[in-house]
C-alpha cells in the first residue's frame, strides 16, 4: 500500500461538476493499494498517518498531528500510484490491484482513519476526479505499508 500524503490549507474533490468531498486544513491522502496489501497493512498505515506529526508547534518545529490541529483527510483513490514506466512509454498498472479487492481495502482505510478519530471526505472509488488543493508548506510525503 502507498498513500501519498500531501499537507494541504483547503482542497476539494469534484465528480462532474459535483463536489464530493472538501476540507480546511489537513491531508490530501492520494491512495494506493497492490496486489499483497491486507487489512494488516491498512491498519498500519492508517495508524501511521493519524500519528505523523508533521505540524508545527509554537516554536515552528513539526511536533503536532492532525487531530492536534484540528485538521481533516481528504482520501483519493489512485491506482496510478502503482504505474510502472520503466519501459517503454506506456505506464503500466498490472501492480495496482484489481477493483474488486482494492475497493474494499481503500473502504476500510477511510474507516480505520474514523476510528482514529479523524474527519474523513472522500472521492468516489473508480471515478475521473478533479482533485483541487493548496498545498501547505508544501509538505508532501510516501507512506508505504512494506
Amino acid at each position: 500500500m502507498k498513500v501519498l500524503l500531501q499537507r494541504s490549507k483547503q482542497a476539494s474533490v469534484t465528480i462532474d461538476g459535483e463536489v464530493t468531498g472538501a476540507i480546511d486544513k489537513g491531508y490530501v491522502l492520494l491512495v494506493g493499494i497492490t496486489h499483497e496489501d491486507t487489512p494488516e497493512d491498512v491498519k498500519y498505515v492508517a495508524k501511521k498517518i493519524a500519528g505523523l506529526r508533521i505540524w508545527e508547534d509554537e516554536e515552528g518545529k513539526m511536533n503536532r498531528d492532525l487531530s492536534e490541529v484540528g485538521g481533516a483527510v481528504l482520501s483519493v483513490s489512485q491506482f496510478t500510484l502503482y504505474g510502472d514506466v520503466s519501459k517503454g512509454r506506456r505506464p503500466s498498472f498490472i501492480q495496482a490491484a484489481r477493483p474488486e479487492q482494492a475497493e474494499p481495502l481503500w473502504e476500510q482505510f477511510n474507516e480505520e482513519l474514523r476510528a482514529l478519530g479523524l474527519h474523513v471526505e472522500t472521492g468516489r472509488f473508480g471515478a475521473m476526479m478533479d482533485v483541487s488543493l493548496i498545498n501547505d508548506g508544501p509538505v508532501t510525503l510516501m507512506v508505504e505499508s512494506k
